[in-house]
């Protein structure tokens, strides 16, 4: 395996500075913001139009359900103006269903859909002060969401200011906590996280299309298989790339069942619903099309990170990723091609960023875009991230950064409207780390500080990471892979970027928080808890396998060459065999190994040794190996709890 080392591509363009960017109403923010204006303004003339006229009473209650949903109605009289607060409810479920799948007919469909009906329940005459107190509700109705946000924009400033004094220290910090990353060949899996990836193993392992623990609800939201899937593959990705490059076997096996896993109709299949009630496309359900960069994204990443971490080029190969909607219909793709998607993508929009679901724009799933763009250029050598950086990081922060130098989550693409979602410095800086250090550790350097605030002792006098409730929105203490309220999601997100800038203190007391909160148990050897999604169970994998700089590196440096060339472990069985280190300097091979199972004696295949040549077995059981014509051997191990093997050259 050959790739080409151009990690000097992805530094960002974006420099560390002393004062922390503030957002404003960007360009095409105030575009949309102006179209909003002259459409509702027309709209509002064309709903008035029909009372102006002193029009029949149908027309009058049709028009005035233009201004606002459900007005129409006060045109009506009587009881029908109950259904005006009742439409209003219902235009807000619309808008989390638009929000929830995409579903753009759900909003429409109840604001056109209720003026209609307006019209046609009107009798006799219009109620007459409906054609005052229709506008005056619009009106009352704008001005409640301007004062909101006055207020929120008011909070932020002051916010901002706060994070002023600390800034420029903390960002000082941080750049000289990430100097230092483990060599590669130097470490191992540690029992805990042996057990730990057995979490992520078991689920992988399984035959492709069984998803026996995994968290299963709907498929449209953060609870989607899909977002189980991703997480997986970077965990046993970043399993294997620092601490088991020289191990294919089982490992391997299990990235590449995630991946065909994640083809199987029932993880894409939402693409489908989300094409029709959102881009009214009925024909073309091409889930690496147009939009859908939670997909695109995430699973760029994830075929790209194995790719670099195994040296294997399969699915580099034309349809080697095919999306099979029925036995007619099939939607070939390989990684260039899904990287191509998210290239193409953010070239036709405006705002660089691009949708997940039809017309939202979540600026953190455009990072796993971007993402996937510096994993491509790794491998293949492209040079995607910096011909893209540039105008990605002028549209993040001028488009989606809010008063406080906080990203803003959620962006409509049509109307540049924003939806509060969650989307913490604290939590998603280690995603930026892959294509754009700079912004990443800029991002860490609010949240961390921000974090030091809630650091507490426990009752041995150890330091944990404590969350009170004025620290945390609703949206923190909710579990995004299973809506409901838990703290593991959160704990694992802080230890995943404590971990992946050097900030080992804040890193340990998280994963205390975590084994004190949230149900730590040991099931058959797999270590997860109880008390969390399995997004964050895998969250937690993902934390307690990491140091620093470890998520970026196995994106965008992998293992080093000698791993590609030199003997690798080739075979062995799942789960009587863990495998805590496989590491080969060129002409060696150091393994550890522990039993999964029962103590005794394991048979292993090693391969890529020289042909009918002899090996030195070192370790905890020497002895000697000859490889057959094509380089292979099998050697017996009695595994009794960690086990340290070096095969060398004999002569």
């Amino acid at each position: 395996m050959s790739a080409v080392d151009n990690t000097s591509a992805h530094r960002s363009t974006v420099p560390d500075s002393v004062n922390l960017p503030i957002g404003s109403k960007g360009p095409v923010t105030a575009s949309r913001h102006r179209r909003n204006a002259v459409v509702y303004a027309v709209l509002f003339v064309l709903g008035l139009l029909p009372t102006w006229l002193d029009a029949g009473a149908a027309w009058r209650a049709a028009g005035l359900g233009l201004l606002m949903p459900g007005a129409g109605f006060l045109s009506d009289g009587g009881w029908l103006c109950l259904l005006f607060p009742l439409t209003v409810a219902l235009f807000f479920l619309s808008l989390i269903a638009w929000f929830w799948c995409g579903m753009v007919v759900a909003p429409l469909g109840v604001w056109l859909g209720t003026a209609l009906l307006a019209g046609l329940l009107a009798q006799g005459h219009a109620w007459g002060p409906a054609a005052y107190l229709a506008p005056a509700a619009a009106a009352a109705a704008f001005a409640f969401f301007q004062y909101r946000g006055m207020r929120r924009q008011a909070k932020d400033q002051a916010h901002y200011g706060l994070r002023q004094t600390f800034f420029a220290g903390s960002l000082a910090e941080v750049g000289q906590r990430v100097l230092s990353e483990p060599q590669a060949g130097e470490r191992e899996l540690t029992p805990d996280q042996l057990g730990a990836l057995r979490y992520c193993l078991d689920r992988a392992l399984q035959p492709v299309g069984q998803f026996k623990g995994y968290t299963v609800i709907d498929q449209f939201q953060p609870a989607a298989l899909r977002y189980q899937i991703n997480h997986l593959g970077y965990a046993l990705a970043m399993a294997q790339g620092h601490y088991t490059p020289s191990f294919q076997g089982y490992l391997s096996q299990a990235q590449r069942n995630l991946i065909e896993a994640y083809l199987q109709r029932r993880v894409w299949g939402y693409w489908v619903y989300e094409s029709m009630w959102g881009h009214f496309n009925f024909t073309d359900f091409d889930p690496a099309g147009k939009d859908n960069i939670m997909l695109t994204g995430y699973f760029g990443m994830q075929v790209g990170q194995y790719m670099l971490n195994s040296g294997d080029r399969r699915y580099a190969e034309p349809g080697s990723l095919t999306f099979r909607l029925n036995q007619r219909t099939a939607y070939r793709h390989d990684l260039h091609s899904v990287v191509g998607s998210v290239v193409a993508n953010q070239g036709r929009s405006d705002f660089c960023l691009f949708p997940c679901e039809p017309n939202w724009i979540y600026a953190v799933c455009n990072m796993y875009g971007m993402g996937a763009l510096a994993v491509h250029d790794r491998v293949f050598g492209t040079r995607y991230v910096p011909s893209v950086l540039p105008q990605w990081m002028q549209r993040l922060e001028s488009e989606f950064t809010d008063a406080k130098g906080s990203l803003v989550a959620l962006r409509s693409y049509w109307t540049g409207l924003r939806m509060p979602f969650y989307a913490g410095e604290a939590g998603f800086a280690f995603y930026a780390n892959v294509f754009a250090p700079a912004l990443a550790r800029r991002l860490w350097a609010v949240g961390r500080k921000e974090l030091s605030f809630c650091l507490a002792k426990d009752a041995q006098g150890d330091t944990r990471l404590t969350l009170p409730p004025e620290a945390l929105s609703w949206l923190d203490t909710i579990d995004p892979g299973n809506y409901r309220p838990g703290l593991l999601f959160a704990y694992a997100a802080v230890l995943i970027c404590a971990r992946e800038f050097g900030d080992d203190e804040l890193a340990q007391a998280a994963q205390r928080s975590m084994d004190q909160d949230c149900g730590r148990i040991v099931d058959n050897g797999s270590v997860w808890y109880t008390g969390g999604s399995g997004w964050a169970n895998i969250a937690a994998v993902e934390g307690k396998l990491m140091r620093t700089g470890d998520f970026r590196n196995s994106f965008v440096k992998g293992p080093p060459e000698s791993v590609f060339k030199g003997p690798y472990l080739e075979q062995a069985r799942y789960p009587e065999v863990l495998v805590a280190k496989a590491f080969s300097r060129g002409e060696d091979l150091e393994l550890v190994l522990y039993p999964g199972a029962a103590h005794g004696r394991q048979s292993i295949g090693i391969a890529r040794l020289k042909p009918d040549a002899a090996y030195r077995v070192q370790g905890d059981q020497p002895g000697t190996l000859r490889a057959d014509a094509a380089g292979q051997a099998t050697l017996d191990v009695d595994l009794r709890g960690r086990t340290a093997l070096h095969l060398v050259p004999a002569a």
